[in-house]
């Protein structure tokens, strides 16, 4: 009863630690959040990992993982009742696996396990960034962005670095606390990490104060349009509505005399493409040639969201005998320049389960289920396409691309000097939601050394500058628009990052085993020396080291 009690206790720290983490992001109390509790809330959970027993770490793990993505993410619930608990169930399976993969080190090493569960932790955090299941909220780093000189170094080490700087320190206190160890065991541990953020701020300091007093290139001024409507309204008369709106506030701030206006991601519905190639709706057909015709008399290029229709099976018609549309659709960014449709963008990663399911037939009932909850899936884009207008080179990653380093910097690489950021945010009916979204876009501007504009549907549209300053944010949920002076041109050949994006954690990952094979290497002679010490004590002097007797 005593251990059940005990254990208990732990699933209770559990959630209290993972509720004192997510606090750090924007929450319900606080649209910024408490972004000082990131530099102390790991040390809870390094210390529960480190003092719960290997039968019941597992689950530990789990109630942090579920607590944690429950509370943080809790504007999933507006999105759809089941997105609600498919990422707080998907997150708390990949903590089960962490908690006791970070467990190990402190089995293995008698001190200074916390290096070793600081890179596993870096490792882990990189690896939950990939693949289909890709999701890059609840990295502790995101919560740095209110501090932008702190953050300079993402131009080389991407966000890797800072997770690493705030695990360290926390995993040392929580392995003294733990092992009941005195600060003094520890003074050369202390003396690296204190150089380690002193670096990391002296080059923040220089780099924030260079590249905010660098003459740019050139100065853009962009017209970003927030139109503020509701994501789930369709049908024609949303539509027109939406693209009325649109049209009225533009026109409003083309008085302003702007270089280019962007609208939001898919903010203009239905699609131009399909709906020009094969028009089968008086009404649409008659709205799409509005819009067109609209960003064709435009004196400015026009850059928006809007889907792209493509016909899918060659072999049938575009439009079925019954009706139906033999169609696959592209979440997409076209821009409107010189009257005509320049060029689009296709959507590369998109939202799992969400927007995109790759795995219909391997699990029917899943997807099944998906569709009765009325999920819409994507086709996924291949290119960094760069728009090219007037000179000015820019990438659009579209919502949740921004929060992915490798995407922008894909675009950086190909030679963008802008990233345009397209979002619709306005589901959630979250300023603390769409505060997370931003927050993690911040870091794609650092990174590249390039500005970032973000045009949303209903916020945060903002700048944010290539030193990491967030520049006139919007207010959320307000039909507005804004201009923002874009300065481009401040960048001096690619940062280390763009040519080498998220190296730090790929280094991290390859030096797991390495270092496991040290610490069983090292446990395995520790614990030969503790049975010849014990042996020694026992029958004197018998048992030396280089003894080679038996008994």
């Amino acid at each position: 009863m005593k251990g059940f009690i005990k254990f208990l206790l732990k699933a209770v720290l559990a959630f209290l630690a993972a509720v004192l983490a997510s606090l750090s992001f924007p929450n319900p109390i606080s649209d910024t959040g408490f972004s000082i509790l990131s530099f102390f809330a790991l040390v809870p959970m390094f210390l529960l990992v480190r003092k719960s027993l290997w039968r019941e770490v597992w689950f530990i793990g789990i109630v942090y993982g579920f607590s944690y993505y429950l509370v943080y993410n809790y504007w999933l619930s507006t999105f759809h009742p089941l997105a609600i608990l498919i990422a707080p169930i998907l997150e708390s399976v990949q903590y089960m696996l962490l908690f006791p993969a970070m467990k190990l080190p402190s089995r293995l090493f008698k001190k200074r396990a916390y290096i070793a569960q600081a890179v596993i932790y870096v490792a882990y955090l990189y690896l939950t960034q990939q693949g289909f299941l890709g999701y890059p909220y609840g990295n502790p780093t995101a919560a740095l962005w209110r501090y932008p000189v702190f953050i300079q170094s993402v131009d080389t080490f991407g966000i890797w670095g800072l997770a690493l700087l705030l695990a360290l320190p926390q995993g040392l206190v929580a392995e003294m606390i733990g092992e009941h160890r005195k600060p003094r065991e520890y003074k050369a541990d202390v003396v690296v990490i204190v150089v380690l953020y002193f670096l990391n701020v002296a080059y923040g300091l220089g780099s924030f104060a260079y590249y905010r007093k660098k003459a740019p290139e050139r100065t853009i001024r962009i017209a970003a349009i927030q139109h503020s409507a509701d994501s789930w309204e369709g049908g024609y008369a949303t539509y027109r509505r939406n693209f009325e709106t649109l049209r009225d506030l533009t026109l409003e701030a083309m008085e302003e005399n702007p270089d280019m206006v962007v609208w939001s991601e898919t903010a203009f519905v239905p699609s131009v493409a399909w709906h020009t190639s094969y028009p089968s709706n008086p009404l649409t057909s008659r709205l799409v040639d509005e819009f067109v015709e609209f960003g064709k008399n435009l004196p400015v290029p026009l850059v928006t969201g809007n889907p792209e229709g493509v016909w899918d099976d060659r072999s049938l018609p575009p439009i079925l005998q019954d009706g139906t549309w033999n169609v696959k659709n592209y979440n997409s960014t076209i821009l409107f320049d010189d009257a005509v449709i320049k060029e689009t963008y296709r959507k590369q990663h998109l939202v799992p389960f969400t927007e995109h399911f790759p795995y219909q037939k391997q699990f029917p009932r899943l997807t099944a289920i998906l569709i009765a909850n009325d999920y819409n899936w994507w086709e996924e884009g291949t290119e960094a396409t760069v728009f090219e207008s007037d000179r000015i080179r820019f990438g659009t990653p579209i919502c949740f691309e921004d929060t992915f380093g490798y995407i922008s910097a894909g675009f950086v690489a190909k030679g963008a000097d802008l990233l345009i950021n397209l979002s619709n945010d306005s589901w959630s009916g979250s300023v603390p939601a769409e505060m997370q979204h931003m927050q993690l876009a911040v870091f794609r501007a650092v990174e590249n050394r390039v500005p970032l504009l973000r045009s949303t549907n209903s916020g945060i549209s903002c700048l944010v500058t290539a030193a990491g300053e967030v520049v006139d944010p919007m207010e959320p949920f307000t039909q507005s628009w804004k201009i923002y002076e874009v300065e481009t041109g401040k960048k001096e050949g690619s940062t280390f990052y763009t040519e080498h994006p998220d190296l730090l954690a790929k280094i991290a990952i390859a030096a797991i085993p390495a270092i496991l094979a040290t610490g069983i290497v090292t446990s395995l002679r520790r614990a030969k020396a503790e049975k010849l010490e014990r042996l020694a004590k026992r029958y004197g002097n018998l048992f030396g080291e280089d003894d080679r007797y038996e008994c």
